[in-house]
């Protein structure tokens, strides 16, 4: 019995293994050509894609099952996959075919030319041009204040500066005088207007009058012989009479006309002061407010930090371009500021001006020079 069992089992045993024969014969394919593991075959293309969160779900790949003898006969009899349309979309599959690539076929992959790609040395061009934007303006933020000092003065009016000072520079056209007027002129020139204007400094010092009065007095006569004829023996009336309308503008404490008549040792009486004042003024228009360098030198020299050596200097400089009858040709900002970096260039010994200076001058060290 047990012989008999053992020659069924043997034979059972034979006809499966002809049966599982013949079915591999039928399919005609090496050992592992379906699970694509031969080394050095065609790459296989995963069912792997990405897909965005707008993009509707596409259906999913076919998996793969593990390969049985039906299966593999089933394969056998259906036909080659390059006849297969494309599953899901052409962005999926070219997601899928660059998803699991080797660093081997990165290699062999060639780019082509004529797709211009994004540069390194571009990005850093940009990045340090941005950079430099930024220093640039934590330099101009960094500008030291210069009204700090005096934020609890309320007679330096910190809120309102800004705006006066523009106001001046937008104005001070009007306090200029043609640089040819004394071609209009018969009876002076322009060496008597210096002469005059040299006298005049020596009395504002006796009268221990403030600055801004003396520049104040050279406008008015500047404007007025612009506008009317003087003869030689006036022109010091038309010198003392404007120091009074100066004085009347500036001063507290006004001279009498009589110290005036004294200072011209009597060369005038009271009634000729007075005239030539009412002539003056209608000739004026009454227009007495005009920027002059006085009223840039103190913001200029607060900007420059100047101390009182370079103060004293750059007034001086100051009040010798009022002599010169060629100096009207430039503004009065500019005249300020040329005097405090001729001061500056002076004491110090070599050429000084300071990124503050700038700022608030409106004048580079090129335009002043």
């Amino acid at each position: 019995m047990e012989n008999l069992r053992s020659e069924n089992y043997h034979q059972g045993v034979a006809m499966e293994g002809v049966k599982f024969a013949s079915e591999m014969a039928n399919t005609n394919r090496r050992a592992l050509g379906d699970i694509k593991n031969i080394i050095g075959g065609p790459r296989q293309h995963l069912a792997v894609s990405k897909r965005g969160l707008s993009e509707k779900p596409a259906a999913a790949a076919v998996g793969h099952r593990p390969v049985t003898r039906k299966f593999a006969a089933t394969l056998a009899n259906q036909p080659t996959t390059a006849h297969l349309a494309p599953i899901g979309s052409e962005r999926q599959k070219r997601n899928a075919d660059t998803a699991f690539h080797t660093p081997a076929d990165m290699e062999s992959t060639k780019i082509d030319d004529d797709i211009p790609l994004p540069m390194l040395s571009e990005m850093d061009e940009v990045m340090s041009s941005e950079l430099k934007e930024i220093e640039m303006e934590d330099i101009e933020e960094a500008a030291p204040d210069i009204d700090s000092c005096d934020a609890g003065n309320s007679l330096a009016v910190v809120e309102y500066v800004d705006e006066i000072y523009k106001f001046y520079r937008r104005t001070e056209g009007s306090s200029c005088v043609p640089t040819n007027y004394m071609l209009s002129q018969t009876d002076i020139n322009e060496k008597m207007r210096g002469i005059l204007i040299d006298w005049l400094i020596e009395v504002h010092y006796k009268l221990e009058l403030l600055d801004e009065t003396l520049f104040l007095t050279v406008n008015i006569i500047d404007r007025f012989l612009a506008l009317e004829n003087v003869v030689r023996k006036k022109l010091q009336l038309v010198g003392v009479t404007a120091m009074l309308l100066a004085c009347k503008y500036e001063e507290v404490s006004v001279p009498v006309v009589e110290d005036l008549i004294l200072i011209c040792d009597r060369a005038y009486t009271r009634a000729d002061i007075l005239e030539m004042e009412r002539r003056m003024v209608n000739t004026l228009k009454f227009n007495m407010s005009v920027p002059t360098p006085y009223c840039f030198m103190r913001r200029f020299l607060k900007a420059a930090q100047a101390e009182k050596k370079l103060e004293l200097l750059s007034f001086f400089m100051i009040e010798l371009s009022l002599v010169e009858y060629e100096m009207l040709k430039f503004c009065p900002s500019m005249l300020a500021a040329a005097a405090i970096y001729t001061a500056q260039c002076t004491i110090n010994g070599f050429k000084s001006w300071s990124k503050c200076c700038e700022l608030h001058t409106k004048y580079s060290e090129e335009q002043l020079m």
